[in-house]
């Protein structure tokens, strides 16, 4: 399978999800609070996901997937 014709689509591919995931994952942090943001101790204590906050979660579990999936293709493509 030659796939070296899409290397520059699947190179800007990767660069959209990058960004896409930074966003998320920049949502995800908002509502934590600095101390816990920076590694130290939260007040908070385990809770579930719900609502929004839950679903933020799993579309940035599905954007780094695909973003992995398209970085193998690039780096598949970019070898040929």
């Amino acid at each position: 399978m030659d796939l070296s014709p899409f290397a520059p689509y699947l190179g800007v591919i990767q660069l959209i999800f990058s960004i896409v995931i930074i966003v998320l994952v920049i949502l995800q942090a908002k509502g934590a609070d600095l101390g816990g943001l920076m590694g130290g101790e939260s007040s908070s204590s385990f809770r579930t996901k719900r609502g929004l906050e839950a679903m933020l979660h799993k579309v940035t579990i599905y954007f780094s997937i695909a973003f992995f999936t398209v970085t193998i293709f690039t780096f598949i493509a970019m070898g040929q």
